[in-house]
């Protein structure tokens, strides 16, 4: 059964610690707070096996940065009632960027990836990237003026991008839907205009990230799919994101499929997934029948209007995009595959063809758990993802230290 989470907020990871756990300092106590239960120091104390005194001066040092606050008083059965702490979720700000190839949304969110201000523009992601960045900074300076805040406050921005990214650097890595943008130093041009650090991903990765800490939080093996101009995948495994060695973990789009032998992708090679089941490519085999569509959303237009050849015509793309899960399923065995992207809207036309195609063809050890379902945080998985890029460096131990040396020094 699917787990909901409102979709402003993420998990965070079971931290196991000991009295053994070599530098277990306050920022260590404080990975252990942030899933926001409020705990007393009494809690802490056993929870971690540090002394009482120990804890009270991380507490003391968490609460001088404004990490933790008082929530409440815990209930008692005699005596003074124990103060309980919480993470402070209002400590600071991220910026969170999903800039797909025609659009953005771009949100400004607290450090639990609560959104306080949102907007969605139009761009053309393969203008040259100064003029896309610069019209992002200037969106995420609108937002902060909106609610009153300096740019000054932000912790980190977190960028995904339609296209390959080399992860250590944040630089796009020979983007098709780029032209211009290889090599491009995303995270430097963005702290020109804002000084704080930039984390930057693909697309599908942080929408992986975002559907799963918004809907499946207790899922720890799941892959997201999108599906739109291009077809990518980002997979979760252990409850790690894995990106490869390179970065390219997920290019599912690029596969070959059996119908495809002789149909050319504009990677230069022949028959990929890409070439037959994404949005352009459905649309160019109806336009080839007649139909009028230029655009995967107006497939998608005519799926809602009944129309048979469409509702065909994106069932078989269904069942071409199962083929290539097939092998995924086979290979990392995930418990849940959710599909997003615009021609995900195709609802259960979409859906049916790819069940079809994995739950006839994988052996039924692997599929006896699957869920395979529409995405459920739609057009927000990726800014969700996004913050939680940014959210996840800044609140790190390492992070935290650095800055509370730097507050000390």
């Amino acid at each position: 059964m699917r787990q909901s989470r409102a979709s402003q907020s993420y998990r965070r990871e079971t931290v196991s610690v000991s009295a053994q756990t070599p530098g277990f300092g306050a920022f260590e106590v404080f990975q252990l707070m942030r899933d926001g239960k409020p705990r007393t120091r009494a809690e802490l104390t056993a929870q971690t096996g540090l002394s009482r005194s120990t804890i009270g001066a991380r507490i003391d040092t968490l609460s001088e940065l404004g990490l933790v606050k008082p929530v409440s008083y815990a209930s008692s059965t005699g005596g003074r009632p124990s103060s309980q702490i919480a993470f402070n979720a209002g400590a600071g700000i991220v910026a969170a960027a999903d800039l797909g190839a025609t659009h953005a949304t771009i949100a400004i969110t607290d450090l639990a990836g609560n959104r306080i201000a949102e907007t969605h523009t139009r761009l053309e992601i393969s203008d040259r990237p100064d003029d896309v960045l610069t019209s992002l900074a200037e969106n995420i300076t609108s937002l902060l003026k909106q609610i009153g805040r300096d740019s000054s406050e932000l912790m980190a921005i977190g960028i995904g991008l339609p296209g390959p990214v080399e992860h250590d650097t944040g630089k796009p890595s020979k983007p098709p839907l780029m032209p211009g943008w290889d090599g491009f130093d995303v995270p430097a041009a963005m702290r020109k205009k804002f000084q704080v650090p930039v984390l930057v991903d693909n697309d599908v990765n942080i929408m992986a990230l975002g559907e799963r800490s918004a809907q499946w939080p207790d899922t720890d093996h799941m892959i997201f799919v999108k599906v739109a101009t291009g077809i990518g995948a980002g997979i979760i495994s252990g409850g790690q994101l894995q990106r490869g060695a390179d970065g390219t973990a997920g290019d599912i789009g690029h596969i070959p499929i059996s119908r495809g032998a002789l149909v050319p992708c504009s990677c230069g090679n022949m028959g990929c997934l890409e070439a037959l089941a994404s949005g352009p490519a459905v649309a160019a085999g109806l336009r080839k029948n007649g139909a009028d569509v230029r655009t995967g959303e107006d497939v998608i237009a005519l799926v809602r209007a009944g129309d048979l050849a469409a509702i065909q015509a994106v069932r078989q793309a269904g069942r071409d995009i199962g083929e290539v899960l097939n092998m995924c399923v086979s290979i990392i065995n995930p418990s849940v595959i959710t599909i997003g992207g615009s021609m995900a809207e195709a609802g259960e036309h979409l859906i049916a063809g790819i069940r079809e195609a994995v739950y006839s063809r994988s052996t039924p050890i692997a599929t006896q758990h699957l869920t395979i379902e529409q995405s459920h945080s739609g057009p927000q998985a990726g800014v969700i993802g996004a913050s939680i890029l940014a959210i996840e460096h800044s609140l790190s131990a390492e992070r935290l230290e650095s800055l509370h040396g730097r507050r000390t020094a």
